[in-house]
């Protein structure tokens, strides 16, 4: 299972790193737009929409990713698109989260399906538009999602005692939470401190908000990141399934790995248009 883990780790990088790093802006755009269609058709089947709705429910977000690119890469011409999947995350993610509405009902998994589409499309224009910016701007804010994730896995592992949401993913606990946020705090601090590689989300932030705004912008982040990762954690239990799909071996599926992604980019563009 490590062994496999690894190899797929090791070809996601050799994939996706020199693209992010090296390839032109197009180039860039339409590789994270097939990473995102697979996204859509993971989320299309954990709202059980059988095997062939899911493919077309995936075509139908190719589209919609392909009506939006006029739209441009520019933070301010995406902005309608950040504000709709912002107002999901701020008011939806939490209200699903605490309520847990069953995918029984049919009005809340069209919802669902709809806000999917809103959903995918804004971070794609997120993480075009991140790019645009710049390769360090673009990395710091991956960075924000992964140090909180690998923050809250040691932190967790160490100190873990109260559980975070036991009902939907009994793993997290708030001390891992609270080692995520420590973790993005701390580099975002250094990076600051440093002037590294400028223009990054951490160097923005400071510039538009100030530092203390800064450290507020962060955590509202790094706190969105958790909901995101709880979020599909809820749609997978409901589902029946441990794993959003097979495509990636030893890793689940790309949902799986982009859940915590899908309300930190919107938001963190949303937060400097």
């Amino acid at each position: 299972m490590l062994k496999t883990r690894v190899i797929t780790a090791v070809v996601m990088l050799a994939v996706l790193l020199p693209v992010t790093l090296f390839a032109p802006l197009t180039a860039f755009g339409a590789l994270i737009g097939v990473v995102l269609v697979f996204a859509a058709w993971e989320w299309a089947r954990l709202l059980k929409l059988g095997a062939t709705g899911s493919i077309v429910y995936a075509i139908v977000a190719a589209a919609a990713l392909a009506a939006t690119a006029p739209l441009g890469v520019g933070a301010s011409s995406s902005r309608p698109l950040f504000m709709a999947a912002g107002v999901f995350w701020l008011l939806v993610g939490p209200f699903s989260l605490r309520r847990k509405p069953e995918l029984a009902g049919g009005v809340w998994r069209a919802f669902l399906l709809a806000a999917g589409l809103v959903v995918f499309a804004a971070c794609w224009h997120a993480l075009v538009a991140a790019r645009a910016e710049g390769v360090p701007f673009v990395l710091s804010l991956l960075l924000v999602v992964w140090l909180a994730d690998i923050g809250a896995y040691f932190a967790g592992k160490a100190f873990g005692k109260r559980k975070l949401a036991i009902t939907i993913s009994p793993g997290k606990s708030w001390e891992g939470a609270i080692g995520g946020w420590f973790a993005v705090m701390v580099v975002a601090g250094v990076a600051m401190a440093a002037h590294w590689s400028e223009p990054t989300l951490f160097s923005a932030f400071a510039t538009r908000y100030g530092m203390p705004g800064a450290w507020a912008a962060l955590t509202l982040l790094v706190a969105y990141s958790v909901i995101g990762d709880l979020f599909e954690s809820l749609l997978k239990r409901q589902a029946g399934v441990k794993d959003s799909s097979g495509l990636l071996p030893g890793h689940g599926g790309v949902l799986d790995r982009v859940d915590a992604l899908l309300p930190v980019l919107p938001l963190a563009m949303l937060l400097l248009g």
